[in-house]
């Protein structure tokens, strides 16, 4: 079959773009053969590889991604490895009391996979950080989200601290919110460091990483499967698909499959005198209390110092936006910038950019062997760091015939349910999005 659409990403991936160059990739020019290929090096293609290497470490492993690493969506989401539930959807980002602890053990396996491969590999310090997050409420109606939030999390039995407006200033150097809930178990990546160290990482392993090689075609030929790049093919028994919403691309899951963008701006490196203005902590993350609120997060670090704003959530079915869009959106974020920090209204955004999510109406994964031999980790709701993570653990499982609790767990979910016809889930989809940010007020 010929994949119909290749991944296009507008604006520049900024967590990437404040990085030293990386190496110069390796593309694939010539036929090869491979007892494991996996299309797609971000979170779930490289997790999968990881935990390949550890359950077969004589196994041939290649991997092709059709960009650079670190450039799509791996290197464009907030940097938030959330433990805890995190509907979209939902007022509060709770669920079901048992369906939110299932989801939480799930995601704390991905974040402890993680964490091993950080250690394991050597990262930097601040690729990743097991520091906790805050929901930043910035109105009466914010505190009250987080109300329900911290109920919702009392019944579940997990920890969480709330924090005053005073505190919220110490951390932030920001006025600007009424208070915080504080949960431990969240990492904060620095998305690129760490995908680029975990790829680095895999190839000092023996793991065949041939970037800027977009897979063109997927078809079966006797035994194997052969994926046809640009300039080669790599023939295998064993796929693993890790692309997330483009599983469509390649003709599974079709009309069964949610494309959201979101959008972020990144300032420059702070001056001297603007970060003793802005005072507050140097390394913090708060997602908004209202789910389509602002998030923020300030780095400090390889980069120097710089504040991420990102909100504004549109579907697009076509899964490309032009930059006419990031245009139109920037106002936006300069908006909740300057609200946030009026003492640096002089600071410039450096970088905005939209990254891809994969959604399902009934906040399922695509997982599981679709083809003999062909296996698919996709849509991860939102939380493609921690779910991703996991998702490529456990499709290495199920590629390898290794049964584990986790694995049963994941692949007793059901399917993720069929959308409407174009264009009513168009109109319908953007219309919930744009009436549910209208009534998030100040938390935007």
């Amino acid at each position: 079959m010929r994949v119909n659409r290749l991944p296009i990403d507008p604006g520049p991936a900024g967590w990437n773009k404040i990085l030293p160059p990386d190496a110069s990739p390796q593309r694939l020019e010539s036929t090869i053969t491979a007892d494991w290929l996996i299309v797609g090096a971000g979170f779930t293609g490289l997790s999968a590889a990881r935990r390949l290497r550890q359950l077969r470490p004589a196994g041939k492993i290649a991997v092709l991604d059709a960009q650079r690493v670190a450039e799509g969506p791996a290197g464009r989401n907030s940097g938030f490895m959330i433990d805890l539930p995190h509907d979209l959807a939902s007022s509060d980002y709770g669920g079901q009391i048992e369906a939110d602890r299932q989801q939480t053990r799930a995601n704390r396996a991905g974040i402890a996979f993680a964490s091993t491969a950080a250690a394991e590999y050597g990262m930097p310090d601040e690729a990743l950080v097991r520091c906790g997050k805050i929901n930043a409420a910035a109105s009466e109606k914010g505190l009250h989200h987080n109300q329900a939030y911290a109920a919702h999390l009392r019944a579940m039995g997990e920890p969480f601290d709330v924090l005053d407006a005073a505190r919220m200033r110490e951390i932030s150097g920001s006025d600007y919110y009424h208070g915080g809930l504080r949960t431990p178990g969240t990492a904060m990546v620095q998305p690129a460091l760490y995908i680029r160290a975990l790829a680095r990482g895999l190839q000092g392993q023996g793991v065949h990483l041939h970037e800027n090689s977009p897979v063109l075609a997927l078809e079966r030929r006797g035994p194997d499967w052969c994926a046809t790049t640009p300039r080669g093919q790599v023939f295998a028994p064993r796929v693993i698909l890790a692309v997330n919403g483009h599983t469509e691309s390649f003709g599974h899951f079709r009309r069964r499959l949610m494309h959201v963008f979101t959008y972020a701006s990144m300032t420059r490196a702070l001056k001297t005198d603007e970060i003793a203005a802005l005072r507050g902590e140097d390394f913090w993350g708060f997602t908004p209390a209202d789910p389509m609120g602002t998030t923020v997060r300030r780095i400090s670090g390889i980069g120097g110092s710089r504040i991420l704003i990102r909100n504004r959530f549109t579907y697009d079915p076509s899964m490309m936006v032009s930059d006419r869009r990031i245009a139109r959106i920037a106002p936006d974020h300069d908006r909740a910038f300057a609200s946030r920090f009026p003492m640096l209204k002089d600071v410039e955004m450096a970088y905005r950019w939209g990254g891809r999510l994969c959604l399902s109406r009934n906040a399922v994964p695509a997982f599981g062997q679709v083809e003999p031999g062909l296996f698919i980790a996709a849509c991860q709701n939102g939380l493609g760091t921690a779910k991703g993570t996991l998702a490529g653990m456990l499709a290495a499982e199920l590629a390898v015939g290794q049964s584990s609790a986790m694995l049963r767990e994941f692949q007793a979910q059901a399917q993720p349910s069929r959308l409407p016809p174009e264009p009513v889930a168009w109109l319908g989809a953007n219309a919930v999005i744009r009436w549910n940010e209208s009534r998030t007020g100040r938390e935007f």
